[in-house]
């Protein structure tokens, strides 16, 4: 089970935004049956094993075992990740594109994390394929600045260390060179996440 998956398909994303099958998918984050998913969530195991075919059709869900019980053949199926994340992909030409965004919004910062996961997820897929692992760095961390004074200079402070690392390493006539996307991002934490 992968503990985030990106979701990039508009058929696997119409099948989990059903709210049923929404819960049936963190019901299964442990291994259940459609006995196991009719009791908890209190449905008729008919409905429960119509959703799970739809899960895993759509490859949400994936079978651990199958068990002889009472004369059939009981299917345990456990969600293929502990959580998922729509790619904004599924929007196609719509979808957040910061290259359309004011620089100086929010909005541009929204549209970052759009490209962010968008990207990634290709990149993890692409190295996934290969049996290799994603070389990536995410720094995440809350300041809590005392006044809006010093949020300006640690603003100040932070671009001219990054863009003084930056030069020292920037090699742009390197040969075997890679380029690197590197995004800094500030925003307040929202009241209900402290």
């Amino acid at each position: 089970m992968a503990d985030v998956q990106v979701v990039d398909k508009p058929r696997v994303a119409m099948s989990m935004l059903d709210p049923l099958r929404s819960k049936i998918l963190s019901v299964l984050a442990t291994p259940g049956s459609a006995t196991t998913v009719a009791t908890t969530l209190g449905i008729s195991r008919q409905k429960a094993n119509y959703h799970l075919r739809a899960l895993e059709s759509a490859e949400l869900i994936t079978l651990v075992e199958e068990r002889a019980r009472r004369g059939l053949t009981e299917r345990v199926m456990v969600a293929t990740a502990d959580a998922y994340v729509l790619s904004p992909e599924l929007l196609g030409d719509v979808g957040a594109d910061p290259n359309r965004t004011d620089r100086l919004s929010s909005r541009y910062l929204v549209a970052i994390g759009a490209r962010l996961v968008r990207e990634v997820a290709a990149l993890a897929r692409g190295a996934e394929s290969q049996n290799k692992k994603l070389a990536t760095l995410a720094i995440d961390t809350e300041i809590k600045f005392a006044n809006a004074a010093d949020q300006q200079r640690f603003t100040e402070e932070l671009a001219a260390a990054i863009t003084e690392i930056a030069a020292r390493y920037h090699q742009e006539q390197a040969p075997k060179g890679r380029w690197h996307r590197l995004i800094v991002a500030a925003h307040p934490v929202p009241k209900h996440k402290k």
